[in-house]
């Protein structure tokens, strides 16, 4: 018999609030589905993270669904939202919906903010979905094709 799909918990976490065995994790997460699962060989650590916020998503105390957020202007113009995953356990149940409702959410907890993100092509609908748009043509990033995207400044 499956176990009962439990809810997700998030976390959310600054870089300094990582401790050794969360940062493993989230390490772990991003290279099993950005470099295994999809191929991408880039360099992960891009020392954005040290300025992001982290949102993870636990399952049992397993995480499955990972974020970054960074502050405007240091990657757009706007507050943008990246290394977005759910882990392969915890796809087709809505947890990266979830997760993206969290995360802005959390940012919109002041007012509304303006976000960007860099999509993979074939996720534009499901951001769409969220309230983003494409601003920019397909790109190649890693060898695979992004979009950019924005959300204008409104609540959820």
């Amino acid at each position: 018999m499956t176990p009962a799909l439990a809810p997700i918990v998030f976390q959310h976490h600054s870089f300094a609030s990582l401790d050794s065995h969360l940062l493993y994790s989230v390490l772990s997460a991003r290279a099993q589905v950005f470099v295994v699962e999809q191929r991408c060989q880039y360099l992960d650590p891009d020392g954005k993270d040290l300025l992001a916020q982290h949102v993870l998503g636990f399952e049992r105390d397993v995480l499955v669904a990972y974020l970054r957020i960074l502050p405007a202007g240091s990657a757009y113009p706007d507050a943008a939202i990246g290394r977005v995953l759910t882990l392969p356990q915890a796809r087709g149940r809505g947890v990266g919906r979830a997760l993206m409702h969290e995360a802005m959410r959390s940012l919109f907890e002041h007012g509304p903010v303006a976000l960007s993100l860099s999509a993979q092509a074939q996720l534009v609908t499901w951001y769409g979905a969220m309230g983003f748009e494409a601003t920019s043509e397909p790109y190649d990033d890693a060898g695979i094709p992004h979009v950019s995207m924005r959300r204008v400044a409104r609540p959820l």
